[in-house]
């Protein structure tokens, strides 16, 4: 009669429909096809961007939750909407066994284009002859991205905008 016994309608979290991307780190912005790895390059894993960085402070490069660290510290995996995001951080790292990486994130933690994700040594990546692009795949964008657009290019600051997707 009074609704006492009703379940409470349990609210669900908006749908999110655009996506802004963040450089994740200072450096030059480039396009995934110019990575130096084939399967980056010819986005076997999915399309993306890359910044090679001139610092190793490395942040998040959009909005969201943090969904998986990898033991070796070299990726991190978040999601934000639908879409899957996995940062890269070098080429070949993961055979470093997270020496160069000093990870601020756990898994569930909340980020912003402002959240240290980690920091690099990147003279101990030059030492190891390890390429140190900041790659930045969608590993399901071709399920869930309509227009994925850069609206940036050459010299980047860490956290600024620069570029956005749309999700169908």
């Amino acid at each position: 009669m009074f609704g006492f016994f009703k379940k409470k309608q349990q609210e669900k979290e908006p749908v999110i429909k655009e996506i802004k991307l963040y450089a994740p780190a200072d450096g030059e912005l480039i396009n995934i096809e110019q990575v130096n790895d084939v399967v980056f390059a010819q986005k076997m894993m999915g399309d993306g961007f890359a910044v090679l960085p001139t610092n190793g402070s490395i942040s998040s490069p959009v909005e969201g939750t943090i969904v998986n660290v990898f033991p070796t510290q070299h990726a991190v995996g978040f999601k934000a909407g639908e879409l899957e995001v996995l940062l890269h951080m070098g080429i070949d790292t993961v055979s470093l066994n997270g020496e160069p990486f000093e990870t601020d994130v756990n898994e569930n933690d909340k980020v912003t284009a402002s959240s240290k994700v980690s920091e690099v040594d990147l003279d101990a990546l030059a030492t190891e002859g390890k390429d140190n692009a900041m790659i930045v795949i969608f590993t399901n964008g071709s399920e869930v991205i309509e227009e994925y657009k850069i609206t940036a290019s050459g010299n980047v600051t860490k956290g600024q905008e620069i570029g956005y997707i749309t999700l169908k």
